[in-house]
């Protein structure tokens, strides 16, 4: 069975497109708001969307996403509520919607009832990033049974460890584009498309890019390289944005849609 996120790839692939990856913490600043920004941002040109459950010792995670974390659990947002949330919004939208978890939240939940919950709610893949390569074998074994994707990250270091990593992947595989925690980049010293390039040798499944992207000009330079782009931190800022004045719908959607239009330049 197919997942919604391989069926969106394969509608963009078809069509010579990339995907656009937006990332927002869920309940920020509170669940309602998370709600609006998935049905707005779709409006605006997001394929797929990441939802990070905020974690109080996000390891991968800079200070802007760590804010954002902060604000959500202050607001009582947590995995039942977030659930809830996701269970609300696919009565509205059928755009794929993946989770950026830690798998510690994952391991403390239950692992088959957090994938039976996934499954049920309308979740369609998982991002875990301190999840292992050496300890990753149990959770994909219980996935199997689910149409949901567990998306590996591979970094420029990974280097001999990427056949491995990609291994069994589906969905899409998180190219990490730049060292460290998320966070704005104005420049990237890694050769991405030949980074890129190594990991389709060993995988067919789309390869997106992650970590630092955050303008349009920076979307516009980088989508020849790979099959999709991840946005993340510079979201956040602009609901930072919004908070001072009410203004974070209008922000977030104005700033997706130039991401969309940098997307699309021939």
């Amino acid at each position: 069975m197919k997942s919604r996120i391989t069926k969106r790839f394969e509608l963009l692939q078809a069509k010579q497109e990339k995907a656009l990856i937006t990332y927002i913490t869920a309940g920020d600043p509170d669940l309602n708001t998370t709600q609006q920004l998935v049905l707005e941002m779709e409006k605006a040109g997001a394929d797929i969307i990441e939802l990070g459950i905020p974690y109080s010792d996000p390891l991968a995670d800079g200070p802007v996403i760590q804010r954002a974390s902060q604000r959500a659990l202050a607001g009582g947002a947590n995995i039942d509520t977030i659930f809830q949330l996701v269970e609300s919004i696919r009565r509205d939208t059928e755009i794929p919607l993946v989770f950026l978890v830690y798998f510690n939240c994952v391991f403390k939940y239950g692992l088959e009832r957090f994938l039976n919950k996934c499954h049920r709610k309308g979740i369609d893949g998982l991002v875990i990033p301190d999840l292992p390569l050496e300890e990753r074998s149990e959770l994909q074994n219980m996935m199997q049974q689910y149409a949901i994707d567990l998306i590996p990250l591979v970094a420029p270091t990974s280097e001999e460890r990427i056949k491995k990593i990609v291994a069994n992947a589906s969905g899409f595989v998180y190219c990490v584009s730049s060292m460290g925690v998320t966070g704005k980049r104005n420049s990237f010293d890694v050769d991405l498309a030949g980074f890129v390039d190594k990991v389709k040798k060993h995988t067919n499944i789309p390869a997106a890019l992650g970590f630092g992207i955050s303008t349009p000009e920076t979307v516009e330079k980088l989508k020849n390289q790979c099959d999709g782009l991840i946005v993340g931190s510079a979201i956040i800022e602009k609901i930072e944005e919004g908070l001072k004045d009410n203004t974070i719908t209008e922000n977030v959607c104005s700033f997706v849609k130039k991401l969309d239009e940098a997307k699309n330049i021939a």
